[in-house]
């Protein structure tokens, strides 16, 4: 089992999203996240400065078996893509085990895959 990570951009997700649900990636985390970035500037917006240091993302988090990785990744380095600074990564690990709390089933027979 693996463990993939994804931190994109927020108006990415939605489409992220829908294609994550269409190609049968039926389970996923997320949340909205806040990160330091490479860029360092104070910008003017309306008279108003400020800095864009810190970056508002969205993180992804979905546990699938060795076999759905590539297809994962697929989805997320096309759709998450828009050719600028600031995209964001992909992380894989490995899950050693799972456990169902409602069944206690253990093992990837616990990530009930459509595929």
């Amino acid at each position: 089992m693996k463990r993939i990570e994804a931190i994109i951009r927020k108006t990415k997700f939605e489409e992220v999203k829908m294609a994550l649900l269409d190609s049968e990636i039926n389970w996923f985390e997320y949340h909205d996240v806040h990160g330091i970035g490479q860029s360092r500037q104070e910008r003017i917006y309306r008279g108003v400065q400020y800095s864009t240091d810190v970056i508002e993302r969205v993180a992804l988090t979905i546990i699938c078996r060795d076999m759905f990785v590539e297809p994962t990744v697929k989805v997320l380095l096309e759709v998450a893509h828009t050719g600028e600074v600031g995209d964001g990564r992909i992380f894989v690990s490995q899950v050693d085990t799972c456990y169902s709390i409602r069944t206690g089933e253990e093992g990837d027979v616990v990530l009930r895959d459509k595929k």
